[in-house]
């Protein structure tokens, strides 16, 4: 009997325990640190590993061969969480997206960045929120990239017929074209037209100059600066860093500089309205009615100078590099060339040529445009972030203050996900992976990475990427110049480019009125 009344007593005892315990394991869990790579060097930590011939979204992936996808290592006084696969990929960037919201600080950001005035190195805040709303709703959206559809086709056009000038001149059955530079050219000249309202002609001096600039500029942005990991160093520019970005950051002011000031010339003497406004008309048009406190710590010629700063310089490395290595790819896969051409014949023809509205039609071309972004996504190695808050991710322990480094290239080309990862199979994308997109949801291909930090250029990237691929495949026979396959190595930078410039041979398959012959 006694026992009776004290069971329930016993039985709310052994609950309690119970309850405590798991308690106290699920805290344990949740504060244990993540693997830490070893090999690090007093003071320094990790950096010899990261400044070395090979790419540092290279090492890090062969890291996590031996350390795990997720991992930290030491980079001088820093410490940085790198995480090499979907599932931690999509706990960083959703729910604990707004723990890791932040950029570290850094001497390429401050020096060449208008002291952090860019949004995509612009510390999370009030002034990033801003800038990001207006980006969102009045620069990039989707209404204003399809207005301004007449530039991009008009430019195309003018490029595609100086090719074709260009096979004429050459008196022989294909001409050889550089189709780095190229595409280099018409990437620029589009979003000149759509920022600006001008363009440069043909191997013009001022767009030669601002290409060379903005690949320095690229390569500086990916460079390890060791004084942003052992501050005391930054007095001393121990690896002449600081010179080399300030002289760029000069050479880009100078010419953004140039350009603001002959659209606030035009401005005077042109009335403005929605049809023919330039992207930093639209810009001067919002921060004319704004308050100074709603960008705090800039100016607004400052904020208008570094919004277009940011458009021009992503826009152009990372559309025409993956261009090239979308051609790159086909010509060493001539199959899927074909393919792609047999596809653009039945849908749109040789009596017209194709257009964006054609898009959707073409499910094989999107396909190769998902698996060159997957293979060579623009930054294989994300800008980092930086958590403003303590968080935990893969039930670990992340601190305030940490670095986030994701790799996408291992994410891409994960054997968990893509069989034979390393290979270019466009067809995955219609059958087993028909579903992915590249918008941001699914994790396993986030070239454009995802969340808060999402690249605010991806819509108007995807529709350069189309027609002008789908252009050209149209347009013209594509040959490699030899036997030989196109050289895939990559080059160093926060972007990551063909290191060999992509040279082919080409010649017309339409008739010559397609080319505006006579116009």
């Amino acid at each position: 009997m006694g026992f009776l009344l004290l069971f329930p007593t016993i039985v709310l005892i052994f609950l309690f325990l119970v309850y405590f315990i798991n308690k106290k394991m699920a805290k344990i869990d949740t504060t244990r640190n993540p693997p830490q790579a070893k090999n690090a060097w007093p003071v320094i930590g990790h950096l010899h590993l990261l400044g070395g011939s090979q790419l540092p979204h290279k090492v890090l992936g062969d890291m996590a061969d031996k350390y795990g996808p997720i991992f930290t290592i030491k980079l001088g006084s820093r410490q940085a969480l790198v995480v090499s696969n979907a599932e931690l990929a999509s706990e960083c960037l959703t729910k604990n997206d707004k723990a890791f919201a932040s950029r570290p600080k850094g001497q390429a950001f401050e020096l060449m960045a208008y002291n952090y005035a860019v949004l995509g190195f612009s510390p999370y805040g009030d002034y990033w929120r801003q800038v990001r709303k207006i980006v969102m709703l009045e620069v990039l959206s989707q209404r204003r990239v399809e207005m301004l559809e007449h530039l991009r086709v008009s430019e195309l056009r003018a490029s595609i017929k100086s090719i074709y000038d260009a096979w004429v001149e050459n008196k022989e059955d294909m001409v050889k074209v550089d189709m780095s530079h190229w595409f280099g050219e018409l990437i620029l000249n589009n979003l000149v037209r759509i920022i600006l309202g001008k363009r440069f002609s043909p191997n013009d001096e001022a767009g030669v100059r601002f290409q060379v600039v903005i690949r320095k500029y690229f390569e500086l942005l990916g460079a390890f600066v060791v004084s942003d990991y052992i501050p005391f160093l930054k007095f001393f520019d121990v690896d002449g860093y600081k010179k080399l970005m300030t002289k760029t950051a000069n050479d880009l002011d100078e010419i953004v500089e140039g350009w603001f000031e002959e659209v606030k010339i035009k401005r005077e003497s042109a009335p403005q309205h929605e049809g023919n406004q330039v992207l930093m008309n639209v810009l001067i048009n919002i921060l004319e009615g704004a308050s100074e406190t709603q960008f705090p710590g800039f100016d607004h010629d400052t904020v208008i100078k570094a919004t277009c700063h940011q458009l021009l310089t992503a826009g152009v490395d990372t559309t025409s590099a993956t261009l090239t290595w979308a051609l790159s790819l086909l010509l060493n896969n001539p199959g899927s060339l074909k393919t792609a051409q047999a596809e653009i014949d039945k849908h749109v023809g040789r009596e017209r040529l194709v257009e964006e509205s054609d898009m959707k039609k073409l499910v094989y071309l999107e396909a190769i445009i998902k698996e060159t972004m997957r293979l060579y996504p623009a930054a294989p190695l994300s800008v980092p972030h930086e958590s403003i808050e303590d968080c935990v991710t893969g039930g670990y322990n992340i601190p305030k203050g940490t670095r986030l480094l994701v790799n996408l290239s291992k994410i891409h080309r994960d054997p968990n996900t893509w069989s034979n990862p390393h290979e270019f199979q466009p067809e995955r994308f219609l059958t087993s992976h028909q579903n992915i997109d590249v918008k941001g949801k699914h994790f396993d291909l986030i070239p454009f990475s995802s969340g808060r930090r999402m690249c605010p250029g991806g819509i108007l990237a995807l529709h350069e990427l189309r027609i002008t691929l789908a252009s050209l495949i149209q347009q013209f026979e594509l040959k490699p110049p030899s036997k030989d396959p196109i050289d895939l190595s990559e080059s160093f930078g926060i972007t990551i480019s063909k290191e060999m410039p992509l040279e082919v041979l080409l010649a017309p398959r339409l008739s010559p009125d397609m080319y505006g012959v006579g116009e």
